[in-house]
């Protein structure tokens, strides 16, 4: 094998682990923003929770790993060097994009940049090849697997849907059942309430996750397929009478095993269905590579074509728990990883007012007029003692004095992370890659919505914020595709010379954005450390005016809007 290519596999390799740091660094949000909220636990123990759930589900990944080496473009149209060649460019795209979105603290989905930037590159590649041979624009659907990339497409936009109805029909079945004052009913049903979580989440999970792992044998799957019911039975009753006893003996806090074990199913699920996201590729430059050398010393690696891509190749144990390592170290230890998570708790928290991170947008007003409206045509329409009844349901707990009051209580918490890892480990077992952050972040909107959180006076910023968010993830699509493309021409025409160059550049904007230390923030917290009394009086004595100027003005605008009902002036 060339020594170039040798030097790519080498760098797709810490490629690996850097878009691990990147995408986990992203992607923690997904399972830690329902636990963080809710308070049940320390922030470390639901680190070392979530930590177990990522370590042991990036075993169940196995099977998801087929879709780097096939589920986009058909590899058996492509050479050796043209399959590097798109690996290549996906992953310095991927590392640079991802590095982009979360300076910006922003929330993205790692899953449509990986399937946008496998096509963008194979597109790209595709039609240099189409040009070079003189063939006709019609042959490039031979070499783009349109049916699995439009089923992969097409399940992360329909996911947006069925996760948002997910959270709001199972919040709102939940919560007319328990209320917000669910503390006298729950000694009741409470069992129940744990044992039903736990045994979903095992179903999910196991049952259904078990044909993704690389260790499951066809003899431990049979067993699992003849005891499914038998075995969830046990573990039902069992799981229900155990807390049950619990709480009436103990004063068992049911809530926290159940959003504990929530944690560490969505992480478990996150890192089964999301690790090829961030290792997919570099593990299948290297399967690659194992199948151009087989071929022996007589095979071009330009003329010789990847089909043994397409034959089911299992994924190695070890580096799979390696990315598992890599991952928990990163919950660990990144930054940008807190970051993420604030946002996210905000836009989906209970309470209203200064914690909103996105202003108001017209699309955001008129989707929340049109919401009203339609809720005033129900209240017309639907009798008044069941209006009466729900109203009766929704009312908010009264908050205590001096109560510190928690984003989201712990029957939403328990439910986003219940919600969410069904969605995610069942499009797993279809070896579907799920988009995490849609599902997650979806699912926690509509949880939120079906619990009133939404009034009059926060609904526009949420509205606005999902808009944002996903607008965001679109934006996403789109440059990974262009990105890609453009990255594997450059190295089809600059060959040797150009992938140098880009492993350069790559690397530069890694430990730029990631090791290299922000002067304007370094000096704004210098500036803010070395600050004494007198220097904190003479800021509040010049900021404090412009403000005022400003929120006169403001007002004074707003008195004019309602006195001249003047809509767009408000």
């Amino acid at each position: 094998m060339e020594s170039i290519f040798l030097l790519i596999l080498v760098f797709l390799a810490i490629l690996a682990a850097v878009d691990l740091f990147v995408g986990v660094s992203n992607d923690a949000v997904n399972f830690l923003n329902s636990a963080v909220g809710s308070r049940i636990a320390p922030f470390k123990v639901v680190l070392g929770v979530a930590a177990v759930g990522v370590l042991l589900g990036a075993t169940f990944s196995g099977g998801m790993m087929e879709i780097a080496r096939s589920g986009v473009f058909h590899p058996s149209m492509f050479s050796f060097s043209d399959v590097i060649a798109i690996y290549f460019a996906v992953m310095v795209t991927d590392v640079l994009l991802l590095n982009v979105f979360n300076k910006m603290g922003l929330p993205t989905s790692t899953t449509v940049s990986i399937v946008f930037e496998l096509l963008g590159a194979a597109a790209g590649v595709a039609i240099n090849r189409l040009i070079q041979n003189g063939e006709s624009a019609l042959g490039f659907g031979a070499y783009i697997n349109d049916s699995k990339a439009l089923g992969m497409i097409s399940a992360i936009l329909v996911s947006v849907v069925v996760a948002f109805l997910a959270g709001v029909i199972v919040q709102w079945i939940t919560r007319v059942i328990f209320t917000f004052r669910y503390d006298r009913l729950f000694k009741k049903l409470g069992g129940i309430y744990g044992g039903f979580s736990l045994a979903m989440i095992f179903y999910f999970l196991v049952m259904k996750g078990a044909s993704g792992a690389s260790f499951m044998t066809p003899e431990m799957m049979q067993f699992l397929d003849t005891n499914t019911w038998p075995i969830l039975g046990v573990l039902f009753i069992g799981s229900t009478v155990l807390m049950q006893l619990g709480l009436i003996l103990f004063n068992l806090n049911i809530f926290k095993i159940v959003i504990l074990a929530g944690t560490f199913a969505l992480a478990f699920a996150f890192a089964g269905n999301d690790l090829v996201n961030f290792v997919g590729v570099p593990i299948a430059a290297l399967d690659s590579a194992h199948i151009f050398e087989a071929a022996g010393a007589g095979a071009s690696a330009s003329t010789f074509t990847m089909a043994g891509l397409e034959q089911a190749i299992p994924a190695p144990t070890a580096l799979l728990l390696l990315s598992g390592v890599i991952m928990v170290i990163t919950l660990f230890t990144s930054k940008s990883a807190r970051h993420v998570i604030e946002t996210s708790v905000n836009l989906s928290s209970s309470a209203a007012g200064e914690k909103e991170q996105f202003g108001a947008t017209l699309p955001g007003r008129i989707v929340v007029k049109g919401a009203m409206k339609f809720g005033a045509f129900l209240t017309s329409v639907l009798p008044k003692p069941f209006l009466k009844f729900l109203a009766s349901r929704f009312e908010p707990k009264p908050v205590e004095k001096g109560e510190d009051v928690l984003p989201f209580d712990y029957i939403r918490a328990s439910l986003n992370l219940i919600v969410s890892a069904i969605l995610i480990a069942s499009a797993t077992s279809l070896k579907l890659p799920l988009s995490t952050t849609y599902v997650t972040f979806m699912v926690a909107m509509g949880s939120s919505f079906a619990d009133r959180a939404w009034d009059r006076e926060t609904a526009v910023y949420r509205v606005s914020g999902v808009i944002t968010v996903i607008s965001g993830w679109f934006v996403t699509a789109f440059s990974a595709f262009v990105a890609a493309a453009i990255a594997a021409t450059l190295v089809l025409k600059g060959g040797e010379v150009v992938s140098v160059l880009l492993m350069v550049i790559a690397i530069a904007v890694i430990v730029k954005t990631n090791f290299w230390p922000n002067k304007v923030e370094e000096a704004e917290k210098e500036r803010i450390r070395l600050t004494d009394r007198d220097g904190i009086r003479t800021m509040l004595d010049h900021e404090i005016p412009r403000h005022f100027d400003n929120a006169s003005e403001l007002y004074g605008a707003m008195v004019y809007g309602f006195l001249n009902d003047d809509e767009r002036t408000l």
